[in-house]
């Protein structure tokens, strides 16, 4: 009996010594003076796509909650490398330089390359703000009408299917090397075209200068819904709310398609614990604000926030994941 009340008094003062340490750690954070000056948010893809229409929308909220301006700056390149380098090699680790992160310039980055520009470990990850469905793209007067279809014709045809990317290991990279392991066709026959982003490439695919974009509902709907593109499947468990006429791959007997697409925030390995659990004590907040959730939604996006700690542990595994997934398809150098 006795030792059941001591385990039980242990016990307890171990819960309530955690939730004291909790809130002195929450306290700290709201207690820090920052900030004081204007914050850079780096995108480092080309405006338009949907890391900078989130970027942007985040950068409108907090400036205001903080009363300090939050300049969101475009540093496209090497697939998202150069602008993660400039901020989380080159800039001070004070919380005043953020990064926009997303796969291509975390998990992506680091599984396309053995020696990667940016490594998961330069990364301090503070939150997942955003996560969006992969959709299958092609001009409003392609032929095929339906995935399946085009799945047949791919399998049949693989030297004649075009698609767009950032790189070799950019987002729309992975999907298409999971989707084209997943239907049995051969992706080494088939040809990437480089672009800077969303922006750029879906144009494209309206043009007729490639034949396939995969990217997020986001960044395919205004072409779509202009008529210009049509989406073929949406890489999803159910179908967009955006686009509840398109079938989801899984719905066309297309399994096993896991790649979805999501964007964050992420500050130099080295910022002090207190910047970063402000931020993240922020963004926790901002995903609840009913105005801040209307405003994704025009955007044709969704909350899809993860803490800091459940966003490192989400990011392993998909580095591993993805990884594997390059080893296969021959993307990793």
């Amino acid at each position: 009996m006795r030792k059941t009340i001591i385990a039980g008094t242990a016990a307890l003062l171990l819960a309530f010594s955690a939730m004291l340490s909790g809130c002195s750690h929450s306290a700290q954070a709201d207690d820090i003076n920052y900030p004081t000056r204007q914050i850079e948010y780096v995108v480092p893809f080309a405006p338009g796509g949907g890391v900078d229409l989130v970027a942007r929308t985040v950068a409108e909220y907090l400036s205001k909650k903080w009363n300090q301006p939050i300049s969101v700056v475009n540093k496209p390149g090497g697939g998202g490398a150069v602008g993660a380098q400039a901020v989380l090699q080159q800039s001070a680790k004070d919380g005043y330089t953020v990064l926009a992160d997303n796969n291509s310039s975390t998990s992506m980055l680091a599984a396309g390359a053995a020696k990667p520009p940016v490594g998961i470990e330069e990364h301090l990850l503070v939150s997942r703000v955003v996560e969006d469905a992969a959709a299958f793209a092609v001009s409003e007067d392609a032929p095929w009408k339906d995935f399946n279809e085009f799945c047949d014709w791919v399998r049949a045809n693989p030297e004649q299917l075009s698609w767009t990317s950032v790189g070799p290991a950019g987002f729309s990279s992975f999907a298409v090397a999971e989707w084209t392991k997943a239907i049995g066709a051969d992706l080494s026959r088939t040809k990437m075209v480089a672009t800077k982003g969303a922006s750029d490439s879906v144009p494209m695919i309206a043009g007729g200068h490639a034949v396939l974009a995969v990217h997020t509902v986001a960044e395919l709907y205004p072409l779509a819904k202009a008529g210009k593109i049509r989406l073929l499947a949406v890489v999803s468990d159910k179908r967009s709310p955006y686009f509840p006429d398109v079938p989801t791959a899984d719905e066309q007997g297309v399994k096993g398609l896991t790649v979805q697409w999501w964007t964050g925030i992420s500050m130099p390995a080295g910022t002090p614990p207190a910047i970063r659990e402000k931020w993240d004590k922020a963004v926790s907040e901002m995903v609840e604000d009913p105005a801040f959730v209307e405003k994704l939604k025009m955007i044709q996006v969704e909350p899809g926030y993860l803490n800091s700690n459940d966003f490192e542990s989400f990011l392993k595994k998909e580095t591993e994941y993805y990884t594997e997934i390059a080893a296969k398809a021959g993307i990793r150098k």
